[in-house]
């Protein structure tokens, strides 16, 4: 049935008021909506563990070549301590998220990334832009949890390229535990001394480093000497797979006590986390042509000097080592994967007991790492 006049009217003051409530909505202000937010830790004013901060902020979204990545569990490391007291180079900002270790699920991608899916598992080397190859002092450009905001978040924001998946057979909180610590034990064992079966690993003490090259150079076949002042800890990496376990406080000799473990030949590669004022004893208990590691003053400052001169009897190699690089966690991640290695972990904390864990790890009762888990 055609339509009446009356009708048209009706329909054009339909649209007529349909057009003037759309303008009024037009002219209306637009209220920004409020960002996504998410919880965070802050180092603040880095005067110790007291100054850390639990705070609310803006959830970051991903740039070209960046990926999100919804953090599952974080791990700590001494350096931790160092940074929230500002001993750790330069004073950083009191917004600086910390920590340097951490794995998670891919949440968002970059408009250009196209290596990463949303759900994938991954972590990252606290050096994102040490992808391979040699060290170079600018990778402290980027730093996570020191020169770069790290895993201490609900999110974190990486470049795509740093990247590394974590295989099925480890967990968030093993793969966030295989971090710096393994990295640089890796750096030592693998990527520097070579490390073979039938070799003799010497490593001090019984934290994350320590630990983890106990347990990269036994999946070498190598034989492993670790030093401690607690009896209780010794029985704890015996447990392991350590084959020669010194206590430092009952044998203040203890180089002696490794070469007599030894048969008299000595430690053909020592991991060196008590730094100098350890070396000379180190040094002392090498077999010829040793490779020595070192990457921490854990035991203090050197009084007084010390002996080195076993170092040119021995021919012996001490390399400083920083670290290590995106490769070097990937070969880590595929090793301990193919050969049913998971990191030993001591304690877990949840995500607001952040202080409790720095305090725990500032007791140095610790055998292995201390994680955080987010999930």
């Amino acid at each position: 049935m055609p339509a009446t006049r009356r009708d048209l009217v009706i329909s054009g003051t339909a649209i007529a008021s349909a057009l003037a409530a759309t303008a009024t909505a037009a002219d209306a202000p637009v209220r920004p909506r409020a960002p996504a937010m998410q919880r965070a830790w802050q180092i603040g004013s880095q005067q110790g563990i007291d100054s850390l901060q639990l705070v609310s902020r803006p959830v970051q979204q991903p740039g070209p070549g960046e990926v999100a990545i919804a953090v599952r569990a974080a791990a700590l490391n001494h350096r931790d301590l160092n940074i929230v007291a500002a001993r750790y180079g330069p004073a950083k900002p009191a917004t600086r998220v910390p920590v340097s270790d951490g794995s998670g699920d891919v949440v968002a991608v970059g408009p250009d990334v196209t290596s990463w899916r949303i759900g994938d598992r991954v972590t990252a080397p606290h050096f994102v832009d040490w992808l391979d190859g040699q060290y170079s002092p600018a990778v402290f450009a980027r730093d996570l949890g020191n020169t770069a905001d790290g895993w201490l978040a609900e999110r974190i924001v990486l470049p795509a390229a740093s990247l590394v998946r974590v295989p099925d057979a480890l967990n968030h909180a093993e793969a966030a535990a295989l971090g710096a610590a393994g990295i640089t034990a890796w750096s030592v064992l693998e990527a520097f001394a070579g490390v073979r079966p039938g070799d003799v690993v010497l490593a001090l003490g019984t934290g994350g480093v320590a630990v983890l090259a106990l347990q990269i150079a036994k999946m070498a076949g190598a034989t492993v000497a670790i030093t401690s002042s607690s009896d209780a800890k010794l029985q704890a990496v015996r447990a392991l797979g350590a084959d020669i376990t010194v206590n430092y406080r009952s044998r203040p000799d203890w180089q002696v006590a490794i070469r007599e473990a030894t048969g008299g030949r000595g430690v053909d590669i020592v991991v060196e986390t008590g730094g100098f004022a350890t070396l000379p004893q180190s040094l002392a208990c090498c077999a010829p042509n040793a490779r020595i590691g070192l990457l921490g003053a854990l035991a203090g400052r050197a009084e007084g000097g010390g002996d080195l001169s076993p170092m040119i009897v021995a021919n012996a190699i001490v390399k400083g080592i920083t670290s290590g690089s995106r490769r070097m966690l990937e070969d880590l991640l595929r090793a301990c994967a193919a050969n049913g290695v998971k990191p030993k972990i001591d304690r877990q904390f949840a995500f607001g007991e952040v202080p409790e864990a720095y305090r725990y790890l500032q007791t140095g009762s610790h055998v292995g790492k201390i994680v955080l888990r987010l999930d």
